[in-house]
């Protein structure tokens, strides 16, 4: 199993967005990666200046952590393209259809992912998809 650390994971959105603006060829998550920054212009600066790898964001400073955020993202590509756990395609579809807009729908599912990845780590348990897609169903 890939388990990147965090300074790899980071570095791997870095490159991935620097390939898209200089247009250079890019390995198909980088290209999923890239359209996923490119949903956040809040991050671009970052991502293109020169302390994105040693920063730190913590909830007391109120910010989020954008390379959490495209990570979830990310997660969740990774989910629809394969249908995991079974029934997140149709409950992104859902989403989908309420909103009209395909972030607005990624967003809900990626709060309903922090969520559920939050309660697995308070509770030192395994993620409960049945909850997570609960969640997900539930959102209007």
């Amino acid at each position: 199993m890939f388990n990147p650390s965090r300074d790899q994971a980071r570095r791997f959105l870095i490159d991935a967005w620097q390939k898209h603006r200089a247009k250079l060829p890019a390995t198909p998550l980088e290209i999923i990666a890239a359209d996923l920054i490119a949903l956040h212009p809040e991050y671009h600066s970052l991502l293109e200046g020169t302390d994105a790898l040693t920063r730190e964001w913590t909830p007391e400073d109120g910010a989020t952590n954008p390379f959490l955020h495209l990570s979830l993202h990310l997660a969740i590509a990774e989910q629809l393209s394969i249908d995991q756990p079974p029934g997140i395609r149709a409950a992104y579809e859902s989403r989908l259809r309420q909103h009209g807009d395909r972030h607005a729908a990624l967003h809900d599912i990626l709060e309903c992912l922090g969520e559920t990845l939050w309660r697995a780590q308070r509770d030192r348990a395994p993620l409960d998809a049945a909850a997570y897609l609960d969640c997900v169903l539930r959102r209007t």
